[in-house]
């Protein structure tokens, strides 16, 4: 698995030794590389991985809209402001929705007077037609007009209702907790709930459930829908697991992409909705070389290891690939079975110990 980036960095490797305080000269032999604690870099199975980019957002997201003609009174938040299920989110002038509650209230009320009426008058007809003092004809009058008012008692309370939620419409509350990403009105404005379609107002995205959406090509959909795994990086942090894979059945008629949902563990991840990440999918299995992360040196965009012989210890430019928590991907610069210093400034100062008894025995 060597590279030819050893040929091409042995300049840079020799000033990252002379940077470091050694060099390549032949070691004493009173000096042992077994006093160096290191760790043997073995091929471990892994498996294949894909990544392509991918956009968070947000599983609830609503934009609420106008229920009810009024103008805005108030708008206690403001955007980017966190709010709890049930805060106000809105509120509307109510003269006139509170005029028309009071008038079908009214209208409730004559109703229910009336078959009131309607049904004692009923009663007596029917008490006295059982003794044959009125005739059939007035008896089914009396009940028509009974159910008359019954039915149209049953219509006062209907508009009543319908009225009643026009005026809470005036009162517009977050149906789940989360943040205001987007205002559409401001205080004084008149709003319309249609036609020909409602009025946005507020835009809310929960911060609590998040999804990632890809796009992948369709010669990699089969892959992915076989190991259904994935993870996703974020620009600043660990990778993290997603607790679902899903594939779209249909791809895009324009790109000839395939739509891919991963769905975020809970709790907090870190994220936001409408922030980019990277999304590595399984997609088979291969063998990757790991290296502990402390392990690793750092020079300007060079990154080195400090390499473990029987008697020498030199300093190896390495291509690095992903990065898991302690350990690190070397793509290219270290072969199988090969040791690595676990602590560099450890192997610096073995170096310079070892140059220092060259010296002494070159004078």
């Amino acid at each position: 698995m060597k590279s030819n980036l050893r040929l091409l960095a042995l300049s840079a490797a020799a000033t990252l030794l002379a940077a470091c305080g050694g060099t390549s000269s032949t070691p004493s032999a009173e000096l042992s590389t077994t006093a160096l604690v290191a760790s043997v870099v073995h091929a471990q199975a892994s498996g294949r991985e894909q990544v392509w980019d991918g956009v968070v957002e947000a599983v609830n997201q609503v934009t609420i809209t106008a229920q009810t003609n009024a103008r805005v009174t108030a708008l206690p938040h403001e955007v980017n402001d966190v709010v709890a299920k049930g805060d106000v989110l809105v509120r509307f002038s109510d003269v006139e929705q509170k005029s028309a509650r009071n008038a079908a209230q009214a209208q409730v009320a004559s109703a229910q007077a009336s078959y009131t009426d309607a049904q004692a008058s009923y009663e007596r007809i029917a008490a006295v037609y059982a003794k044959g003092y009125v005739s059939t004809a007035q008896r089914d009058q009396a009940r028509t007009a009974r159910d008359a008012a019954k039915a149209a008692l049953e219509a006062a309370r209907a508009q009543s209702g319908a009225v009643g939620q026009q005026l809470d419409y005036t009162i517009l509350r977050a149906p789940f907790a989360g943040v205001i990403t987007q205002r559409f009105v401001h205080v004084g404005q008149a709003v319309q709930a249609g036609p020909p379609s409602p009025q946005p107002l507020i835009q809310l995205q929960a911060l609590d459930d998040l999804r990632v959406n890809v796009q992948v090509p369709q010669s990699a959909v089969d892959a992915i829908r076989k190991f259904h795994v994935a993870k996703v990086i974020p620009a600043d942090g660990q990778p993290i697991a997603a607790s679902s894979v899903e594939v779209f059945p249909y791809a895009d008629p324009t790109t000839h992409s395939f739509n891919v949902r991963l769905q975020l563990p809970a709790g907090e991840t870190g994220l936001y909705p409408g922030m980019t990440v990277k999304v590595a999918f399984a997609t088979g299995d291969a063998k990757r070389l790991l290296v502990p992360a402390a392990s690793l040196v750092q020079r300007g965009e060079l990154v080195a290891v400090y390499v473990i012989g029987e008697h020498d210890v030199t300093l190896r430019q390495v291509r690095l690939g992903q990065r898991e928590g302690g350990e690190a991907e070397v793509l290219a610069g270290l072969d199988d079975g090969e040791r690595v210093a676990r602590d560099p400034q450890a192997a610096v100062a073995w170096l310079a110990k070892r140059n220092a008894k060259a010296g002494a025995a070159h004078e």
